[in-house]
């Protein structure tokens, strides 16, 4: 189920939206320039991190993994950002949105228990 074109769909919304949280939350933190900065910073520090560190073999991404990593540290990575996204949202005003996003997540690992019982197993 992990690995179904709509679950990974749904995922890579989810990882949009947990940027776009992160960039949202540093242009409403800041007035002067640096705005910018926290803007367009914090979502590409995001998207390195997550981009980096992987469990080699992941089916459900291409299975290359540039900094190899342990399942269970994948997972904890994962949902470190995703929660780390909610609360952005939460401060930065948008309850609402923070919270579709954590039951999205929500429902996005729920549906992926095949994903996460592999990962716990590498």
């Amino acid at each position: 189920m992990g690995s179904n074109p709509l679950n990974l769909t749904l995922r890579f919304v989810l990882e949009l939206s947990a940027l776009v949280s992160f960039g949202y939350w540093g242009w409403t933190q800041h007035e002067d320039p640096a705005r910018w900065l926290w803007a367009i910073g914090l979502p590409l520090v995001a998207a390195i991190i997550w981009g980096t560190f992987a469990v080699l073999g992941d089916p459900s991404r291409s299975g290359q993994a540039p900094v190899p990593t342990p399942g269970i540290l994948r997972l904890i990575l994962e949902l470190a950002i995703f929660t780390i996204a909610v609360i952005a949202l939460i401060g930065s005003q948008q309850v609402n949105a923070g919270w579709i996003l954590a039951a999205a997540t929500l429902l996005h690992y729920a549906i992926s228990y095949d994903r996460i019982i592999w990962l716990l197993k590498n």
